[in-house]
C-alpha cells in the first residue's frame, strides 16, 4: 500500500509562478510544457489556449510520452484546489527537475485577464479555422452533396477521421480514408482529373485539413471539404449511415511523382530532410526536446518501426496534437516507410508551428532513440478475480468497502451495490468518508489495472486494513449484486467527463448547432500572441 500523497503535501515546496509569468514564458523562446492535471470534465470547460491535458488520475501515464525530458521547464495547472502540487510530488519521483505550480490554478488564469476555452485539442481546431480563411478552402453544403448523389453524379467522398469514428456514425457511402492517408490514396480512389473529391469528418477541422491536403499536393481532381461534417448532414435532416464495414482500399505503390509531390509540400512549409547523423544530433542534443513518430498506420506500425519510435497517425496528430505533444517549442522528427505521408504530414505540422523534419530512410534510419525505462507508473494491489470474488468477499471479518473509479458514466448504468464513486484526486477522501468503526479490507473495482493502481497510490497509510482490486465487470461475471444509479454521481461531480455537447453525435440538434458556433467562433476568442503561434500565409494570399 502506498501513502497518499494527502499525507506529505506539507513536507515539499514547489514554486508557485503566476499567470502573467507563464504567458511570457507561452510567448517566449524556450521548451515549456503547460500541462493541466485536473481531470477531463474540468479541463473542458475551460482551459488555457495552450494548455495541455494531463489529468492526475493518468499522471505517470501520460507525462512521460507527452515530457520526454525530464528537465524541461514544467508548469502545473489545477482548479486552485492543490492537486497540481500532489501532481508535482509524483512527477518528482519520476525524476522531473524544474516543476513549478501556476499559483491559484485555472481560477487565477482568468482573473489574469486571460481567456479560458471550452472543448478539446484548441491549437489544432482552431488552426483549421485559420486554414480556411487562408487558403479559402472550396466547401460544398449537405444539401448540395445529397443533390449530387441522388443525381448520380460522379463524386469520391472520403471520410478523414478515424475507422472507429467511421464505423459509429458516417456519411453515406463514404469511404474511410484518415487525412494521414490521403497522400497516399486518392490517387487511386479519383484517376479521372474530372471526378470531384469530397472529404467530410464530423464536424469541421478534418474536412478543412483534408481538403487543403489534397490541394496542397496539387490534385487535379476539384477538391471540396462537406460543410459542417456529419452534424452538418444531420441538421439538414438526412440519415448517417451506421456500423460501416467499409475499408480504405489498399493504395498504389508510392510512385516517383508521389514522393515529388510531397517533397514539394514539405519543402514550401519549410520542412527540412534531415540525415541519420543530422537527426541523431537532435535526439541527443540534452537541452532540447526531439519527438520521434512513426505516421503509418496502426497495423503498419505494429508489423515493426524504428525501435523507440511511438506511433502516431498523421491524421490524429494534426487534429489531436496535443495529446502527443506536450512540449512548446520542441522538435518532431516524422518517419514513414515511402517518402510521401511523413513529408506530407510534417508540412502541415509545421504551418501548426512545430518545428518539425523528415529523416532520410524513414523508419529504417540508423537512429537510436532512448526508451523510457525510468517512466515507472504504480503498481496495482493484488486482484481478485472473478472466481475468487464470492470465497474473498465472505471470507473477510469486516464487510469491505467498495471503491468504484470506473468512468464515470459506466458507474451510473451499471456497478456493484453499495459500491461508492470516485476518481484519483477524490479517493483519500471518499475513503475517509466510507469508513467507520473498526478497519476494513478496501476493494477497488476497476476497468483497468492502471486505474485501479493510480487509485489505490491515493490510499493513506493505516486508512484500511488491506487493499485489493478487481475489474468492474469480473464483479458482474461472478454474478454479484449490481445497481444503476442514473443521476450519480450528478453533473457536477463527473469531472472525468465533458458534458460540453457531449451528445451532439447522438441526434440532439441543438447540441450539434452549439458545437458548430463554437468551433467557428474559435477566432474571435483568440488573442494576437495565441493566434502567432501559427505559420499560415495571409489571407489575401489564397493559393488553388
Amino acid at each position: 500500500m502506498s501513502a497518499s500523497s494527502e499525507s506529505t503535501s506539507t513536507s515539499f515546496s514547489y514554486p508557485p509562478v503566476s499567470a502573467r509569468a507563464v504567458r511570457d514564458w507561452l510567448n517566449g523562446g524556450d521548451e515549456i510544457a503547460l500541462l493541466d492535471v485536473r481531470e477531463a470534465g474540468q479541463f473542458g470547460e475551460g482551459h488555457p489556449f495552450f494548455a495541455v491535458p494531463a489529468p492526475y488520475s493518468r499522471l505517470e501515464w501520460d507525462v512521460p510520452r507527452l515530457v520526454p525530458r525530464r528537465s524541461t521547464r514544467t508548469v502545473l495547472l489545477d482548479g486552485g484546489d492543490g492537486v497540481a502540487v500532489r501532481a508535482a510530488q509524483r512527477l518528482a519521483a519520476l525524476g522531473y527537475q524544474e516543476l513549478m505550480v501556476l499559483e491559484g490554478g485555472a481560477p487565477a488564469w482568468a482573473e489574469a485577464g486571460y481567456t479560458l476555452f471550452q472543448g478539446v485539442n484548441l491549437p489544432s481546431k482552431t488552426f483549421g479555422e485559420l486554414v480556411e480563411h487562408a487558403f479559402g478552402t472550396p466547401h460544398v453544403s449537405a444539401a448540395e452533396l445529397q443533390r449530387r448523389q441522388q443525381a448520380g453524379e460522379p463524386l469520391v467522398l472520403l471520410d478523414g477521421r478515424t475507422l472507429e469514428e467511421h464505423q459509429k456514425m458516417t456519411i453515406p457511402g463514404a469511404i474511410p480514408v484518415p487525412n494521414g492517408e490521403l497522400a497516399r490514396h486518392w490517387s487511386a480512389l479519383a484517376p479521372d482529373p474530372e471526378t470531384p473529391i469530397v472529404i467530410h469528418c464530423a464536424g469541421r477541422t478534418r474536412s478543412i485539413i483534408g481538403a487543403q491536403i489534397l490541394r496542397g499536393l496539387g490534385v487535379p481532381n476539384p477538391v471540396l471539404a462537406l460543410e459542417n461534417g456529419t452534424q452538418g448532414w444531420a441538421l439538414s435532416g438526412q440519415a448517417l449511415e451506421q456500423g460501416s464495414q467499409r475499408r480504405s482500399p489498399a493504395p498504389n505503390p508510392a510512385q516517383a511523382v508521389d514522393q515529388a509531390r510531397a517533397a514539394s509540400v514539405a519543402a514550401d512549409a519549410g520542412v527540412a530532410v534531415l540525415t541519420a547523423v543530422q537527426a541523431q544530433a537532435w535526439i541527443d542534443d540534452p537541452a532540447r526536446t526531439t519527438y520521434v513518430l512513426d505516421v503509418r498506420t496502426a497495423d503498419e506500425y505494429a508489423a515493426g518501426t524504428l525501435a523507440g519510435a511511438r506511433h502516431a497517425p498523421g491524421g490524429q496528430l494534426l487534429q489531436a496534437t496535443d495529446q502527443t505533444i506536450g512540449v512548446r517549442r520542441s522538435r518532431v522528427l516524422l518517419l514513414d516507410d515511402d517518402g510521401v505521408r511523413a513529408p506530407v504530414v510534417a508540412a502541415w505540422l509545421a504551418r501548426l508551428g512545430y518545428g518539425t523534419a523528415t529523416v532520410e530512410g524513414g523508419i529504417h534510419a540508423a537512429l537510436t532513440v532512448p526508451g523510457s525505462e525510468w517512466a515507472r507508473p504504480p503498481a496495482p494491489p493484488p486482484r481478485v478475480g472473478p472466481l475468487e470474488l464470492p470465497g474473498w468477499l465472505s471470507s473477510q471479518a469486516t464487510p469491505p468497502l467498495l471503491l468504484d473509479v470506473q468512468p464515470s458514466l459506466a458507474y451510473r448504468r451499471q456497478h456493484a451495490r453499495g459500491a461508492r464513486w470516485s476518481v484519483r484526486p477524490r479517493v483519500a477522501a471518499a475513503v475517509r468518508d466510507a469508513a467507520s468503526g473498526a478497519l476494513a479490507p478496501l476493494l477497488i473495482l476497476a476497468a483497468d489495472a492502471a486505474s485501479a493502481a493510480a487509485a489505490a497510490s491515493e490510499i493513506v497509510t493505516g486508512a484500511v486494513a488491506s487493499v485489493h482490486w478487481a475489474l468492474a465487470a469480473d464483479w458482474v461475471a461472478a454474478g454479484l449484486p449490481v445497481q444503476s444509479s442514473p443521476d450519480h454521481p450528478a453533473d457536477a461531480d463527473a469531472i472525468d467527463y465533458l458534458f460540453f455537447v457531449h451528445d451532439r453525435h447522438d441526434g440532439n440538434l441543438d447540441a450539434a448547432r452549439r458545437y458548430l458556433a463554437w468551433e467557428t467562433g474559435l477566432i474571435a476568442q483568440c488573442a494576437p500572441d495565441e493566434l502567432a503561434a501559427f505559420r499560415l500565409p495571409p489571407v489575401q494570399s489564397r493559393v488553388a
